[in-house]
């Protein structure tokens, strides 16, 4: 366990980003005209239909035309329901064994900024809900990350102090507050960085082998 932090009890996995590759932005970067990745989600977070369909608070075909409207796309609703059910593209290479090893070792979660349509094809296309003690949705809880109160929940559930929880997450925002709240949580892109962040917090060992990668060799 690195010196000076408490021993962690669970760890706590953001989805897109970091266990699961998201396509669509490059589509949606032409669409609307956006010149980087960066202000595209910075559009895309700050439009209100976005919000409310990740709180669960509106149906899918009403966001479909709400965010048509809002970010003055030139597809029908129709057309951009069909692309964005599409996003989420599978884990990431390794990403089940390294839940599957972590879960060995403590509880496990995900804490995710997520709605209906990604989140049922996230659990009928892959099956990601089996690798979690946890999960914690954001369309489920009607609560979003950063805002403090998904994390006060979070901790309620788990049943154990903040910085006993470790959280990996690919936005600063929300690594930002998540540590303010005394979360151990450390910003990361996909398996690799993952993987390094839990070494350093002493969830893992260095060069620990994930569950599965013995047996291919």
């Amino acid at each position: 366990m690195t010196s000076g932090t408490a021993q962690i009890e669970v760890v706590l996995f953001d989805l897109g980003g970091v266990l699961v590759r998201l396509g669509g932005l490059s589509a949606m970067q032409g669409l609307t005209g956006t010149g980087s990745e960066d202000k595209l989600w910075d559009r895309w977070l700050a439009c209100p239909w976005v919000r409310s369909f990740q709180r669960g608070q509106c149906q899918p075909e009403d966001f479909a035309v709400g965010v048509v409207a809002d970010l003055a796309l030139a597809i029908s609703p129709a057309e951009f329901l069909e692309r964005f059910r599409r996003w989420p593209e599978g884990p990431f290479d390794g990403a089940v064994e390294l839940v599957g090893t972590v879960r060995a070792l403590v509880r496990v979660g995900c804490l995710s900024n997520t709605n209906a349509v990604h989140w049922d094809r996230i659990r009928d296309s892959w099956g990601l809900d089996q690798l979690f003690d946890f999960v914690f949705l954001s369309h489920e809880m009607g609560l979003l990350k950063p805002d403090p109160e998904i994390f006060e929940r979070v901790s309620s559930v788990a049943g154990c102090a903040s910085e006993q929880i470790a959280f990996l997450d690919d936005a600063v925002s929300n690594v930002d507050q998540a540590r303010s709240m005394g979360f151990q949580a450390r910003k990361v892109n996909g398996v690799d960085q993952a993987t390094a962040a839990l070494v350093e917090l002493g969830v893992l060992q260095p060069g620990q082998p994930r569950r599965g990668e013995r047996d291919r060799g």
